[in-house]
């Protein structure tokens, strides 16, 4: 189910209306293949701007769009705060920045909000649950590596494929030493100049 748009949304002020806030939904996504709507089911908002990128991308160009269009009056609405924030610091800076603009800031998952006129305990709360949520994506990381090392143990991982076979990463490196032009031989060996680079710096 999609979220909730309505259909004529508040006018903004820069837009020659009167200072009436509307509700913006920001939903970012890690992969193209996960549902973004789900994260804003049953919230109705005005707008919904929407990031396909992993949380530490810093090209972010939804998050850019919303921030340039939100204005005094306006509420921000986030499923949670990773979904808006790359970490921490990422987090503080962008709910001051919405805040000290007028902007209310919603964070469902956490069930928090935050105006600008927060009590000190409102923003130990932000520090608190955004140092929770970095966590949790630190141990989400560490599960997935914990998972190749044990995949790797039992033969079933097998990483990116080689460009090259250690015969041919051989060949290549004798080449390379006699003299032969770099870029002609990433062009024999079908392979980037990064690549041929790559191989010539290791003995692998």
């Amino acid at each position: 189910m999609e979220p909730k748009t309505n259909a004529s949304p508040a006018a903004h002020p820069a837009h020659g209306g009167i200072l009436q806030g509307q509700r913006i939904g920001y939903v970012r996504v890690s992969s193209f293949d996960q549902n973004p709507e789900r994260q804003l089911e049953q919230v109705e908002v005005g707008k919904l701007f929407t990031d396909k990128a992993s949380g530490k991308d810093t090209q972010r160009p939804q998050l850019e769009a919303m921030l340039g269009f939100v204005r005094e009056g306006d509420t921000v609405v986030v499923h949670s705060m990773d979904r808006l924030a790359r970490n921490l610091d990422d987090l503080r800076r962008l709910v001051q920045k919405l805040t000290q603009r007028g902007v209310r800031i919603e964070f469902l998952k956490e069930g928090l909000v935050f105006t600008g006129e927060d009590s000190p305990m409102a923003n130990l709360m932000l520090s608190v649950m955004g140092a929770f949520a970095e966590f949790e994506r630190a141990l989400i990381r560490e599960r997935q590596r914990e998972g190749i090392a044990l995949a790797k143990q039992r033969g079933a991982y097998r990483g990116r494929k080689k460009a090259l076979s250690d015969e041919q990463a051989a060949t290549l490196r004798q080449r390379a030493t006699a003299g032969e032009p770099k870029a002609q031989l990433a062009r024999e060996f079908n392979i980037s100049r990064e690549t041929l680079y790559q191989y010539l710096r290791t003995d692998d």
